[in-house]
């Protein structure tokens, strides 16, 4: 707006003559003077030359919203936008819907905890017709760490749609929708990024899954405020991507170990409710999400996945519409699935702690099956 001509505006014949011949032609030459240049270079009084500068700073400045227009406008642009429902009751009610369209969700968890197997669910479900909770279209999948498995895929959807993945015919048309990439490194994925956002319009691709983007990183060599500068632009990039194609776009994230000195720095988090300082078990490893704060500001939605004394834990640990909420989930034939729609809610350091207690033994113990 602020190269609006003035020749647009609704100025008096006379004082929009004088801008016209004094060669300020748009609403940013005008607002970049002061009244006393306009007074000098336009040759007319105080009064003249505020009354233009109100008619052009109330043309070109953006209108007042009240907190009501601003929550109506949010309704409407979730309609439009709309979620996309995992299948999981509890989560899908916490969010509003499911995973939010046009924006980046992160899920971030230790290694096997479940990801993955989160990930080829989505990927399914997209690819599924509307009158099956679907999206009807094609799926890109940057499968960085080569875990993608189309057994596991097709397994889950003969589990959970045996109507659709008992005929051959469908379930080779389901599985044809997903698009899986394997980039070997950071710079062949930055190649492949503006691939991609033409594919999301000439394929009418209806979801984007980054798994991992942790491990894309982890790869390169450069460290520090180098590595946060180089994935600053694949931050911008893949958000720019959610925001133009309106999708939800899912991207997975490791975790690494607290060095001391963050856990020092918020040392107060280990305060039970009592006051009481507790001293962390062995066990309950001092884990955090991967690929430092940029990252953790980019993403609107992050799940973490955990488990604690040998159950597996969902938790809703940043939302702009959920409060803190932890699922218990288990992992079957077709998928994940939530032992209770109740959401326990969380306080406190429990919202960002990552835990791995029992983990080993929970893989170790269903590996065949996941295989």
């Amino acid at each position: 707006m602020a190269n609006k001509m003035i020749s647009e505006i609704p100025l008096p014949k006379s004082i929009a003559n004088v801008f016209a011949a004094r060669n300020i032609s748009t609403a940013k030459d005008a607002l970049s003077l002061t009244e006393f240049e306009l007074m000098e270079l336009l040759d007319v009084g105080l009064t003249e030359v505020r009354s233009a500068l109100s008619q052009i700073s109330e043309i070109v400045a953006p209108p007042y919203q009240t907190a009501l227009s601003l929550m109506e406008q949010r309704f409407q642009n979730e309609h439009l936008g709309g979620h996309f429902p995992t299948g999981l009751k509890g989560l899908d009610a916490a969010l509003c819907g499911g995973i939010p369209f046009g924006v980046l969700t992160e899920l971030v968890g230790p290694a096997g905890i479940g990801k993955t197997q989160f990930c080829l669910k989505l990927s399914l479900l997209a690819s599924l017709p509307t009158n099956y909770g679907g999206l009807d279209g094609r799926v890109i999948y940057i499968d960085v760490e080569s875990k993608f498995s189309s057994r596991r895929l097709l397994e889950i959807g003969l589990r959970s749609f045996p109507e659709i993945f008992q005929m051959k015919e469908m379930a080779q048309e389901m599985a044809g929708r997903i698009f899986v990439l394997r980039p070997s490194s950071l710079s062949e994925f930055t190649q492949s990024l503006q691939q991609i956002k033409v594919s999301l319009l000439q394929n009418q691709v209806k979801m984007l899954v980054i798994d991992s983007m942790a491990a894309l990183v982890s790869g390169e060599h450069e460290q520090g405020v180098r590595r946060q500068q180089t994935l600053s632009w694949h931050i911008s990039f893949i958000k720019s991507l959610a925001e133009f194609s309106r999708i939800p776009v899912v991207v997975t994230n490791q975790v690494r170990s607290q060095s001391h000195d963050e856990a020092s720095q918020y040392s107060f988090q280990a305060q039970s409710r009592d006051g009481i300082v507790e001293t962390p078990t062995r066990y309950d490893s001092h884990l955090v999400a991967a690929l430092g704060i940029h990252w953790a500001h980019a993403v609107t939605t992050r799940l973490v996945l955990e488990a604690k004394s040998g159950q597996r834990f969902i938790k809703v640990a940043k939302s702009p519409i959920s409060p803190p909420l932890a699922f218990p989930f288990h992992i079957t034939s077709s998928g994940i699935s939530l032992l209770s729609d109740e959401g326990m809610e969380l306080m406190g350091p429990e919202i960002n702690s990552i835990h791995c207690q029992g983990h080993n033994e929970i893989i170790n113990f269903r590996m065949e099956s996941l295989v």
